[in-house]
């Protein structure tokens, strides 16, 4: 297993615990976050991009592989707003790989390890080209004008799904 944290910072020696923002997770202890590889591409984006992200899961149906993937041979869908197709092409991304045995799985869904210890990557990856790295995992990239419809469709699905800085998406229509 591969685990990741995803930064446009170039120049991280080591992470170190923060607190976290979520109201379900304890606020008093510090926590350094990853991605596992299969759900790396829910972060092949620049940061605050809005965006919603799916894969298919144990328990997704045969009409939900129907209605909401392209091909039969895609898995991952990752949704962005058009107003966030230039800057996406702009940007640059890096991934700091780190050894996964201080870290414990958080969401098996999302993918989200977590170590409450210091870590240094173990290497540093640079993706110059966000389009072409999510298409080098099979993603199926899809650009709309609003994310609010399809966000809601997807959470009524019984696909494996995240929806990622929605406060930064368009208002909805």
């Amino acid at each position: 297993m591969r685990l990741f944290h995803v930064s446009e910072e170039s120049n991280i020696d080591i992470f170190n615990p923060r607190s976290p923002d979520r109201d379900d997770l304890d606020k008093s202890v510090g926590l350094v976050w990853a991605i596992d590889e299969k759900r790396l591409p829910n972060f092949l984006t620049p940061r605050d991009c809005p965006r919603v992200t799916y894969h298919i899961g144990e328990h997704t149906s045969a009409l939900d592989k129907e209605i909401f993937f392209s091909s039969s041979e895609t898995q991952h869908v990752v949704i962005i707003e058009n107003k966030w197709f230039k800057t996406m092409s702009n940007t640059r991304l890096f991934l700091y790989e780190f050894n996964p045995e201080e870290f414990e799985l958080q969401d098996s869904i999302a993918g989200y390890y977590i170590s409450k210890a210091s870590q240094i990557p173990i290497a540093k990856h640079t993706i110059h080209d966000l389009f072409g790295a999510l298409f080098e995992r099979n993603v199926e990239l899809r650009v709309v004008t609003n994310l609010w419809d399809i966000s809601d469709r997807i959470k009524e699905s019984t696909l494996n799904w995240s929806m990622c800085r929605m406060g930064h998406a368009q208002p909805r229509i």
